[in-house]
């Protein structure tokens, strides 16, 4: 391989393992760390320490450690014996999640068991592994290094160069659910390296001087209408060029290797532009621009240290841009002003009110109403021909809009549920029956008449990636309103449960789609889950597997929308079950500042995670749940403005 220049090559290799080699990331901070023991966190981790002792660890004893212990293989991955000794380390926290669910839900211990806990005793260990975050540290956790996601990718390149964000669309969709990699493959790189062709092609249009003022905004305005650079124009061109890609002042050691890749393409007889050239693309294939890292500014004394603020600058940036900080943000990190609390909570206003706040819905978003799973989600196409690539893209913009617009009008949480209004166009105007409340082809706010509609409970994309092809899903609806909405953990399904559709189709041949998906519940395997699941889906089977309403199922029968929440409080139809979701803000709430709060700091939460969105809560509560608040909160909060800094093994 050769670097894009005129009458030579210059090995790939030997810039690219130069600029590696040096841009490698890098720890950052001296402040000090910021205290928040006091007396009430002391109690409640003295209550913590005495409840797992009395309620806990027995319960775990005498019912839970037949099955899951060392001394035998561990039924379904769980094994409380190390759990105990520590139950508040960061290892069990998924455990114990699941420990509540399945306890809760009376599916463990299983009903066949020797010896069965009463509700007391469930009630009690519920309420006591619930307070085991209490024993954790005071802890915001490691800072993540991660990968540029594709997005932010296009994203930063559009910012940084002035190309089409599409300038990435040849790079593969990360995998859902895989997390943020943190390594560049062989054919990753290859990938970067072509894509940094098209950006430098446009960066450098006629390959020669004098600049365009593409070049001079990029590189600090330091070229001259002279052909010769020195050594200092060229160290204050790296500079300035480092800094933007970097999104942080780079050190003496970055800016001299970028020099050395200018020098060497002059030794390769490369003119001063062509040289620049191949210095971009240094950067470009760089960790420190292709990774996002904490900065390093000497060896901290602490464990615990704030983020400095161009770290801060940046993870603002990409939660809610999905790309490079700003000029401004920029600006505001030099002067070491970002992470005085209102200066943030500031920037947090004025990053919402720009157009690239768009990315919150594209990155979090659709990420959480499921419906980023749209653009692939098959359908019947003689049972559902509506489903154009047109009609989904209209559902995916319907979601986008109305979660923008409770966002930018800083309206409560949870108007995503009692809406009474949302966004059509023709397309999508026909699944609500409102053709002629439409006019032209855009999308356009419409206000809705009917307490069916409006929210998301009764949203045609929600409904679409809730259901199978060619019909509802109960069970997925259930789901995912208990999940998605209300936050809590559903068990999963046990091994080898077979779907409706396995079921003996001579036996269920009279029995509607409610009925047949009750059978689950004759199976003491699936009773427990399915009696909590099953009713709130069974609330939204007015709406057919795209959203359009329907008071018959598709074998002429009326359908039977009678269900009750995990609490007992029963409804009738979908506008009842919206009602006592609404009234369940605190749920809704909470639910959203702990996804977010993993969006923002890329990975699962723990335990002393769960005490800080303990005392986020009472903040948005007081603002009456209002979603800038929330966010605010989030960006604003220990994990996001701190981090662990990890021992150096290698000193040891």
């Amino acid at each position: 391989m050769s670097c894009h220049a005129k009458n030579t090559q210059v090995p790939l290799f030997k810039y690219l393992g130069m600029c590696v080699a040096v841009l490698s990331c890098s720890m950052c901070l001296t402040l000090t760390r910021h205290a928040k023991a006091d007396t009430d966190y002391a109690e409640q981790k003295a209550a913590a320490e005495k409840s797992f002792k009395e309620d806990v660890a027995p319960f775990i004893k005498r019912y839970c450690l037949d099955c899951h212990q060392n001394r035998r293989p561990t039924e379904a991955g769980v094994n409380f014996s190390p759990a105990l000794p520590k139950p508040q380390d960061a290892a069990f926290h998924e455990q114990w999640k699941k420990a509540i669910a399945r306890v809760r839900a009376h599916d463990m211990p299983p009903d066949y068991a020797d010896r069965l806990p009463k509700d007391e005793d469930r009630e009690a260990f519920l309420k006591g592994v619930a307070q085991i975050k209490y024993l954790s540290p005071q802890d915001p956790g490691i800072f993540i290094i991660r990968r540029l996601t594709k997005v932010e990718y296009g994203n930063t390149l559009r910012d940084l160069f002035g190309v089409t964000s599409d300038v990435a669309a040849d790079l593969p969709d990360e995998v859902s659910g895989a997390g943020y990699l943190n390594s560049l493959s062989p054919l990753q790189i290859e990938q970067y390296l072509a894509i940094s062709e098209k950006v430098l092609d446009e960066v450098f249009p006629n390959g020669s001087l004098p600049p365009t003022e593409r070049q001079l905004a990029l590189f600090g305005r330091k070229l001259s209408k002279s052909s010769e650079l020195s050594k200092t124009d060229v160290q204050q061109i790296a500079h300035s060029l480092a800094k933007k890609a970097f999104r942080r002042p780079p050190t003496s050691e970055e800016v001299e290797t970028l020099t050395q890749v200018f020098e060497l393409g002059r030794e390769n007889n490369l003119s001063h532009p062509e040289a620049l050239r191949l210095m971009v693309k240094a950067v470009l294939v760089s960790p420190q621009f292709l990774f996002i890292t904490p900065a390093s500014d000497g060896e901290p004394r602490e464990k615990i240290v704030p983020l400095d603020d161009y770290q801060l600058a940046s993870r603002l940036s990409y939660l809610l841009w999905a790309s490079m900080p700003d000029d401004k943000l920029m600006k505001l990190a030099d002067q070491v002003k970002l992470r005085d609390p209102e200066v943030l909570k500031s920037q947090v206003k004025r990053l919402l009110n720009d157009p690239r706040s768009r990315a919150l819905f594209d990155g979090f978003g659709a990420q959480w109403l499921g419906i980023d799973r749209l653009k692939n989600q098959v359908f019947d196409p003689e049972v559902f021909p509506e489903m154009t690539s047109e009609m989904k893209w209209a559902m995916y913009d319907e979601a986008r809009l109305f979660f923008e617009s409770i966002v930018h009008e800083n309206q409560s949480v949870i108007r995503f549920i009692d809406a009474d209004y949302t966004y059509l166009n023709p397309t999508l105007a026909s699944v609500y029956g409102l053709n002629d409340q439409v006019s032209g082809p855009e999308m356009q706010r419409v206000q809705l008449e009917n307490p069916r509609r409006g929210g998301i409970l009764g949203m045609p994309g929600v409904l679409a990636v809730t259901s199978f092809p060619n019909r509802t899903s109960p069970v997925k609806r259930g789901v995912w309103v208990l999940e998605q909405v209300l936050g809590d953990h559903v068990p999963a399904a046990p091994p080898d449960v077979p779907a409706l559709e396995s079921q003996d189709q001579k036996s269920v041949a009279n029995l509607n789609l409610r009925e047949r998906t009750e059978l689950h519940r004759a199976d003491p395997v699936c009773a427990n889950c399915h009696r909590l699941l099953d009713p709130i889906g069974f609330g939204l089977e007015n709406y057919d597997a795209i959203g359009r309403w329907r008071d018959q199922d598709e074998h002429g029968e009326a359908i039977d929308a009678a269900g009750e929440l995990p609490d007992g409080r029963k409804f009738s139809n979908p506008t009842e079950l919206k009602a006592m979701i609404a009234s369940r803000v605190d749920e809704l709430s909470r639910n959203l500042v702990e996804k977010l709060l993993a969006y923002g700091l890329c990975r699962s939460l723990e335990g002393y995670d769960e005490i800080v969105v303990d005392e986020l809560m009472q903040e948005i509560a007081d603002d009456e749940y209002r979603t800038q608040t929330l966010i605010t909160a989030v960006v604003t909060s220990y994990p996001f403005t701190h981090r662990r800094v990890e021992e150096d093994r290698s000193k040891k």
